[in-house]
């Protein structure tokens, strides 16, 4: 088995335990790395030793940041556990391991996220008002079917977030007309795409085998459709996909600068603003937890940690000097 056969049978097995497109990219871009770095020697002649001579590369040679590395490594572990199957194989690593940096979270006060959003325009300034309004990850986003969100209920159900787990969040009030008048145009759209032998989608998992008809039923399809059609990697199909993230993350750092707004803001960042205002207006942190889906409430503490180290914490000794009158000075 050479090195592409490797490569081949792992994006087999990745597709096959439905990983996403953009994990199985990943995945095969560290794997990729390794046996490069190994003048591709075959993964069965090499083990403990040869993985963590590749970690300190990257940690050392490289300087990648920690989660970079721990990807790395849960790429090639995968490659012997669940390509090669090889469960006797000892992969403790005693390598140099990235330092992990410990950093607080970018949060916009209210006032510079309604500046951040009058500074965006169409569906990236809708997509932005999602993050901030509903709390979701970028690709949470994007990945939004038509029948995710319910109009009556005014919730959206997040599908696979991160850990593979479902929850459901709000609905702003104020976004509701804005995006039934943004789904008319996609179902325009779709119905135009279906007349030309299109409009179909893809499906996670079996679903599309259990339901043969749904990859073409108006409720499957993205929320956020890209504007172009594309071949599906996966089952060479002409599909219309969701849209790129680049676009979304381009745009907001776009009108952050407009706004002079002089915080590094990301698209993470309006979740965590959103997080954050809402403890501060007295929500339970725990419904904080259940509405960004941390499985942790630990996680969900470090934005009372931003509220603590706020602007109306701990008051300044210099303020508080400020209100007493100053000692007299001896003659």
């Amino acid at each position: 088995m050479n090195t592409l056969d490797v490569l081949n049978l792992t994006k087999a097995t990745l597709r096959r335990k439905h990983y996403s497109i953009r994990t199985e990219k990943s995945y095969l871009r560290w794997i990729r790395q390794y046996l490069n770095f190994h003048n591709q020697r075959h993964p069965m002649e090499m083990g403990a030793k040869e993985l963590e001579a590749f970690l300190n590369h990257l940690a050392l040679d490289r300087r990648v940041a920690a989660s970079t590395q721990n990807q790395a490594l849960n790429a090639i572990i995968f490659l012997y556990r669940q390509v090669l199957r090889d469960d006797q194989l000892d992969l403790t690593v005693n390598a140099v391991r990235a330092k992990k940096r410990k950093r607080m979270p970018t949060v916009l006060s209210k006032i510079e996220v309604a500046k951040l959003l009058s500074c965006l325009r169409g569906t990236n300034k809708l997509r932005a008002q999602l993050l901030y309004g509903s709390g979701l990850r970028l690709m949470e986003c994007l990945r939004l079917r038509v029948k995710d969100i319910d109009f009556n209920q005014r919730q959206i159900t997040v599908r696979d977030g991160k850990g593979f787990k479902d929850r459901v969040t709000m609905l702003p009030d104020q976004l509701q007309n804005v995006i039934e008048n943004h789904l008319q145009d996609i179902h325009l759209q779709h119905a135009q795409d279906l007349d030309l032998g299109y409009g179909k989608v893809y499906l996670p998992f079996a679903l599309s085998i259990k339901y043969p008809n749904a990859e073409g039923e108006w409720p499957w399809q993205w929320v956020f459709p890209s504007p172009r059609l594309s071949r599906d990697p996966r089952s060479g199909q002409i599909r219309r996909h969701h849209v790129n993230p680049s676009g979304t993350q381009k745009a907001i750092r776009s009108a952050a600068r407009i706004a002079k707004i002089y915080k590094h803001v990301t698209p993470h960042t309006l979740r965590h603003s959103f997080a954050t205002h809402l403890l501060e207006n007295g929500y339970d942190i725990r419904t904080v937890q259940d509405l960004l889906g941390h499985k942790d409430v630990k996680t969900t503490m470090i934005y009372t940690h931003v509220l603590n180290r706020g602007p109306f914490a701990v008051k300044s000794p210099l303020d508080g000097a400020s209100d007493t009158h100053p000692p007299s000075i001896a003659k």
